[in-house]
């Protein structure tokens, strides 16, 4: 009895497992038909009418292999590029908007609304500082021209080199006298120097450098001679690389410069002549030149102009200080060539000839004291004398 049951039993839950596999069964076969409905609807949609579907070609695995490659390819060479560059390829340049967001045409109405009103500002602010910067040029020049017209008011008046009469301009040479020619050789700092120009035979002025650690036996090398000067530094341009110790400057005080020149009498006690070492800026310079020469006159010195300056106002302040004004001619040996430096010596004879005297300077250097030893027969028409014998002192 019991096994009939079960049999019954075994039979219903078959029966219901099959019913349950055909419901799974339709279920399944109703969302695969959904499925092709919903993809046949999806490509009738959005194909062209006009276009034939094209098949979709069966790629080979050579090409699938070119495919791979040219894809590598395209993302290397998108990598390589810089962000502006690929966003020039999407969208059109265009100079006034930004390459990094996205560009319609709203956003260049918007943009080039805003520029316009912002230029209009621009131009309005610009044009306003413009004038602002006039009205302050214009300020700035008148009262530049005010203090400029104070500051000419204040100083004296140029003087004319040409109005400034001395002995030397009022001399007149007698043609019956011989004229006179002085020679000086500057730099002179040692006795084998010393020793050479006085064997060359005629008057030459030595004029001793001060002494320093280079050459400090220079004053004691001097004071045996007869006559001799003195070479004074001074400040020279900024090209001159080697200037000497205590170099007079022309910021210097007077106390300063009369200092120098009470050492320098007391170095030189015989000395009475002086003419400037170097000197270009210095001899410019009036209120320096001005310093100096009251120096020079309380200590019993006559300045001699080596003219190493045009502009030089040494004639200004010998006039002032009662001074003779002594001014060197030509030097003779800026080219050191034999030749060069005998044509010099005869410019200078033709000077001397001409106003009854001439003063040429040159410096020690062996080829300068060689042409003078050898060129004695060069100034028979001219008496070799030293500076302190010029006609018209």
């Amino acid at each position: 009895m019991n096994q009939k049951k079960n049999k019954s039993k075994k039979r219903r839950i078959k029966a219901t497992l099959r019913s349950k596999k055909k419901l799974i069964q339709v279920f399944l076969l109703i969302l695969l038909f959904t499925s092709l409905i919903s993809i046949s609807s999806y490509f009738l949609f959005n194909s062209d009418k006009s276009e034939p579907i094209e098949k979709t070609p069966v790629l080979t695995q050579k090409d699938e292999v070119q495919k791979e490659n040219k894809t590598f390819d395209e993302v290397k060479l998108f990598d390589e590029k810089k962000p502006e560059q690929t966003f020039d390829e999407i969208i059109p340049k265009y100079d006034t908007y930004d390459k990094f967001e996205e560009y319609t045409q709203a956003l260049e109405k918007d943009f080039l609304e805003k520029t316009l009103e912002d230029e209009q500002q621009i131009n309005e602010k610009i044009v306003k500082k413009i004038e602002e910067i006039k009205e302050d040029k214009k300020k700035i020049k008148e009262e530049k021209a005010k203090e400029e017209k104070k500051d000419i008011e204040k100083q004296p008046s140029k003087i004319d080199e040409k109005s400034i009469i001395t002995k030397k301009d009022t001399f007149v040479y007698d043609k019956k006298n011989k004229p006179k020619l002085a020679i000086i050789i500057d730099d002179v700092s040692t006795s084998a120097e010393k020793e050479k120009i006085l064997n060359i035979g005629y008057p030459i002025t030595m004029a001793f450098l001060p002494p320093t650690s280079s050459h400090k036996d220079s004053a004691k090398i001097a004071q045996n001679l007869s006559f001799y000067m003195i070479h004074f530094p001074m400040q020279a341009s900024s090209a001159f690389k080697s200037p000497e110790v205590d170099t007079l400057k022309i910021t210097d005080s007077y106390e300063k410069i009369e200092n120098r020149v009470k050492q320098l009498r007391a170095w030189y006690p015989n000395a009475i002549y002086t003419n400037n070492h170097t000197g270009s800026v210095f001899t410019e310079n009036e209120e320096a030149m001005d310093k100096l020469f009251k120096a020079l006159k309380k200590y019993n010195f006559i300045f001699v102009d080596s003219r190493t300056s045009s502009k030089s106002v040494a004639k200004q302040f010998a006039n002032k200080y009662n001074m003779p004004y002594i001014v060197r001619n030509t030097f003779i040996d800026n080219d050191r060539n034999f030749s060069a430096i005998q044509n010099q010596l005869k410019k200078a004879v033709e000077i001397a000839k001409k106003q009854g005297y001439a003063i040429a300077i040159g410096h020690p250097h062996d080829i300068t004291l060689k042409v003078l030893k050898e060129s004695k027969h060069l100034l028979k028409d001219v008496e070799p004398i030293f500076v302190n014998k010029l006609p018209y002192l």
